[in-house]
C-alpha cells in the first residue's frame, strides 16, 4: 500500500471545476488494494465510449459492429499510464523484446451484481487479477476487479474465485471487441494473473504516469490527438 496524498491545490481546483477523469481524479490512499476507478461503459451499452483525452468528456468511439456483450463495468484507473514500466513486465513474462506500452491509462473491468445503467461515474474497486493482453506489439493489460462491498462479488479475493464462465466471457470480449468486418486484429491474452501481479502492474502504471506527467504542460499537444484503443 502506498501513502498517496492528493495535492491540496488540485483538491481545491476540483471543488470549483470539474476534474479531468484521467489527470484530476486521485486513485485513492489505499491503492493498489482499493482503487478509485472511472467507469466509461456499462453492460447495456451498444456503443463504445471512451474518454476524450483533451476535454475529459465521454465521446463515442464506435458502435459495436457485432453482438459483443460487455460482461462487466469497464473503464480505467486514473493517473495511470501503460508505458515503459508496464511494457517491461510484459517483456519479461512473454520473452518478447518488441513490446511497447500502448500510451493509455490502465484498463479495468469491475464485476458487480447490480445493473448500473450509465457510465461516467467513479467506483471503489478491489483488484483480484488481470489479463496480460498484447495488441500487436503493445501491452494492453486488463485489470479485473470487484466492486467494493458488492453483495455477490465483493468477497472475491482472487480471479480464481470467479466462476469459469465469467472469466471465459471476459476473455472472449477482449479478444473480439476490436474486430471489424474483414479486419481482425492481432490480439492475444498470454497470461491470466493473480491479485499480487495485478498490483505490480498497477504500481508500474502509476510510476509510468508520474514519469510522463510530472509536468502536464505538454499534454494537449502531445496526447490530444492520440486515439485510445
Amino acid at each position: 500500500m502506498t501513502d498517496r496524498v492528493m495535492d491540496p491545490i488540485a483538491r481545491l481546483m476540483g471543488l470549483r471545476y470539474k476534474s479531468h477523469p484521467w489527470h484530476g481524479i486521485d486513485v485513492g490512499p489505499l491503492s493498489p488494494d482499493i482503487l478509485t476507478a472511472f467507469v466509461e461503459m456499462v453492460t447495456t451499452d451498444t456503443v463504445k465510449y471512451e474518454i476524450d483525452k483533451v476535454s475529459g468528456y465521454l465521446k463515442i468511439d464506435r458502435p459495436q459492429k457485432y453482438s459483443n456483450v460487455l460482461p462487466a463495468l469497464y473503464g480505467f484507473i486514473p493517473q495511470t499510464l501503460c508505458d515503459n514500466d508496464v511494457a517491461a513486465i510484459a517483456i519479461k513474462a512473454t520473452d518478447r523484446d518488441d513490446i511497447l506500452g500502448d500510451g493509455d491509462p490502465l484498463d479495468i473491468c469491475i464485476l458487480a451484481e447490480k445493473s448500473i445503467t450509465h457510465g461516467n461515474i467513479l467506483v471503489d474497486a478491489i483488484p483480484i487479477g488481470g489479463f496480460r493482453m498484447i495488441d500487436g506489439n503493445q501491452a494492453d493489460d486488463k485489470i479485473i476487479a470487484v466492486l467494493k462491498d458488492d453483495a455477490v462479488y465483493g468477497h472475491y479475493k482472487e480471479i480464481e474465485d470467479c466462476p469459469e464462465l465469467v472469466v471465459t466471457r471476459l476473455k472472449h470480449y477482449f479478444l473480439t471487441y476490436k474486430d471489424l468486418p474483414g479486419n481482425s486484429r492481432n490480439c492475444e491474452i498470454t497470461h491470466i494473473y493473480d491479485s499480487t501481479e495485478a498490483k505490480i502492474v498497477i504500481n508500474a502504471s502509476l510510476d509510468d504516469y508520474r514519469k510522463k506527467f510530472d509536468s502536464l504542460d505538454s499534454i494537449l499537444t502531445e496526447y490530444g490527438m492520440m486515439k485510445r484503443s
